[in-house]
């Protein structure tokens, strides 16, 4: 039984279905804070317990009002040191502006490492986030976590081993694919891809072999869903019996749902870094996975000064 004492867990208003389901898991309640709005539409956060010499946990990930979402974590991180907070984890599971994560034209700015340097200021002493949009970002924060054990096991427990291929949409997401596949003793497959412009796609070649398999695209996010869509449609071409796609960041903005509906995927799985209720109900080929648990288990392991990497090393819970 987890005994929460000296631990306090916050949530903003992003994602407190996920917070709900952390604190269930450890048997502790999500601590007092209100989280409002001025006239002007500045964030004001009240802490309304003590935090003096605890271990305190924040949750909000970067869904929605992002820029509303990293203010008020950054507000309540701020209020949490000055109030003595002993140690503050920031945990967000999807990490605001991940994909501006390197200067790929004149003047572009390296905004995820902004967004650290801000978290940093504000008197954050680890971060908690899951499966950046790009590796070489992990040098941004303490503790990058993978969503990989979970879609392991929810592959292992629904599909038929011997005839997968894991498939990665580009070549970014290859380490993440080959990985998957390595653990699960199964064939790899990409697809190298140019693009017109961002979040347009304009021609992908399959490097690989899928016909009369399951095919299971494993990417970090879907979008607007455009590369997973055409993906499964080169594969279907390329004999692959059924398509599936697992995703960690199901972000799914635009048509990605009705062009989800129209596509050749058998389905659509994706974790809950985002609140999906609305998704699912409009969308019969979505799936999610609860990760939770993993969160739960992961600040669990922080308190208790645990390895955090052995997660990571075993098939989970």
């Amino acid at each position: 039984m987890f005994a929460g004492n000296g631990i306090k867990l916050f949530t903003g208003t992003s994602h407190p279905e996920l917070a709900e389901i952390i604190t269930r898991r450890l048997g502790i309640p999500v601590s007092r804070a209100t989280v409002t709005k001025s006239g002007i539409g500045e964030s004001i956060v009240r802490i309304a317990e003590s935090v003096r010499e605890d271990d305190v946990y924040i949750i909000n990930t970067g869904c929605g009002q992002v820029n509303t979402a990293l203010m008020e974590l950054c507000i309540m991180i701020h209020a949490c040191k000055i109030a003595s907070a002993k140690r503050i984890t920031a945990v967000v599971p999807l990490f605001p502006y991940a994909r501006q994560d390197k200067k790929d034209k004149s003047r572009a700015p390296i905004t995820a490492k902004l967004v650290a340097n801000m978290l940093q200021k504000s008197g954050c002493d680890h971060v908690v986030t899951m499966d950046l949009h790009a590796s070489q970002i992990q040098g941004f924060f303490d503790v990058p976590l993978y969503a990989e054990p979970s879609a392991i096991l929810y592959i292992r427990n629904n599909f038929d081993i011997s005839k997968l291929v894991i498939v990665s949409p580009d070549a970014g997401g290859a380490k993440r694919a080959t990985s998957m596949a390595d653990r699960l003793g199964v064939d790899f497959a990409l697809f190298h891809k140019e693009r017109k412009k961002a979040n347009e796609v304009s021609r992908m070649v399959l490097v690989g072999h899928v016909k009369d398999k399951i095919a299971i695209l494993a990417d970090d996010m879907a979008d607007t869903c455009g590369t997973l869509v055409l993906a499964a449609k080169h594969l279907t071409e390329a004999g692959a019996e059924s398509v599936y796609a697992i995703v960690t960041h199901g972000i799914l903005s635009g048509r990605a749902l009705e062009a989800l509906e129209e596509s050749t995927l058998t389905k659509l799985i994706v974790t809950n870094t985002l609140p999906q209720q609305e998704n699912v109900a409009r969308c019969g080929k979505l799936e999610v996975i609860d990760i939770g648990i993993v969160l739960a288990e992961v600040i669990r392991r922080s308190h208790y000064g645990e390895s955090i990497s052995k997660l990571f090393d075993e098939v989970p819970y």
